[in-house]
């Protein structure tokens, strides 16, 4: 898929979308903030990420000025394992509004990915995980993940 940067202003917040795979192909051009003081890196549509992408997505981050709050949202699990392996990914001192979590529903072989909210179900580095996700056929799922590794980030944060 196409790497592209959209954006949007959602109230007092500038948010860049950002679309596609995050690899060689990808044009991370410094973004034009205007005036904006808080700016949401909207990651939901993230298909993809590599070495190299990894590399660009550090440079461009650090283009940002540290005078801006900036956040993350809809974090997929792809850009949740980068955060928690790779040293600088996002910059010191970013929000995490939310991210994805994968359940699994062993009797159905199903898959769901549940949006975690900052406030609802972690604040700070503590997890309020829901206790009980189901399938679209009502079979209870689990976390597919492994928690102590999975969100190492909080804990970081």
């Amino acid at each position: 898929m196409a790497f592209s940067v959209g954006k949007r202003m959602d109230q007092n917040t500038l948010v860049l979308e950002v679309n596609g795979n995050v690899d060689e192909d990808a044009n991370f051009t410094p973004p034009d903030l205007g005036s904006s003081t808080n700016v949401a890196l909207d990651l939901e549509a993230v298909t993809a990420i590599n070495s190299v992408g990894i590399r660009e997505w550090i440079k461009w981050v650090k283009t940002m000025p540290s005078s801006i709050q900036l956040s993350v949202r809809r974090c997929p699990k792809i850009i949740v394992d980068q955060i928690n392996m790779v040293a600088g990914f996002l910059p010191a001192g970013t929000t995490i509004e939310s991210f994805y979590v994968p359940y699994y529903a062993d009797a159905s072989g199903t898959e769901k990915m549940v949006l975690f909210k900052n406030g609802v179900e972690f604040k700070g580095s503590e997890l309020f995980a829901p206790d009980s996700v189901k399938d679209d056929g009502g079979e209870e799922m689990e976390m597919d993940v492994i928690e102590a590794k999975y969100f190492k980030f909080l804990k970081n944060g």
